[in-house]
């Protein structure tokens, strides 16, 4: 559903008061703007005319695209790099992971342009097998580098992926710990990034 709104040659929004209004930094003003947004484009058009301004359509921000540490990496380059669009196709046809290289350049193209969301590598509690405890027995590793146990699964330790590779574990029942949490990037008009 498209949202219609009223905007004049200076950039200025009609207020519901039929003030011309910026609404940068008051609240007041914003909320006056806000209330003016209509969702008939027939009227917009009638209040537009009779005010001197012009329709604009609002639309929603399209959503980020999930995209990992490495893609968002290629995804930075990718801002300063003169032909963006050939270096996410080199990207893609240079990882064997990607089974469909149409589907992921144009997901990588969508986050070029729409923004994205850093996936942060999942996280597990990593249980020791073959002991016979109520809770079980948790993996962590102590101050010295060594892996230890424990019975209490809130002090295990959370093992990414390379951690439970590195340490041999890959045979040990695994738990999806609930802080594998995702860094959302949103990238503006003119190229900067920022951190939500």
């Amino acid at each position: 559903m498209s949202i219609w709104a009223i905007e004049n040659d200076n950039q200025e929004f009609l207020s519901v008061r039929g003030i011309w209004l910026d609404g940068d930094g008051d609240d007041d003003a914003i909320r006056a703007v806000f209330g003016s947004y209509q969702e008939d484009e027939e009227l917009a058009k009638t209040i537009a005319k009779r005010e001197g301004g012009h329709v604009v359509e609002l639309v929603e921000a399209p959503e980020k695209v999930v995209v990992s540490a490495e893609e968002a990496e290629m995804l930075e380059q990718a801002k300063f790099d003169d032909d963006p669009a050939e270096l996410i196709v080199g990207f893609v046809n240079s990882h064997d992971k990607y089974d469909d290289d149409r589907k992921a350049e144009d997901r990588l193209m969508r986050a070029y342009v729409n923004g994205w969301v850093v996936e942060k590598p999942k996280r597990w509690n990593v249980q020791v097998p073959h002991v016979d405890a109520q809770e079980g027995l948790w993996f962590f590793v102590n101050s010295d580098g060594k892996v230890n146990a424990t019975y209490d699964q809130d002090l295990a330790q959370k093992f990414t992926l390379a951690e439970i590779e590195h340490y041999g574990l890959g045979d040990c029942q695994k738990v999806v710990c609930a802080d594998s949490a995702r860094t959302t990037v949103e990238v503006t008009d003119d190229g900067e990034v920022r951190d939500e």
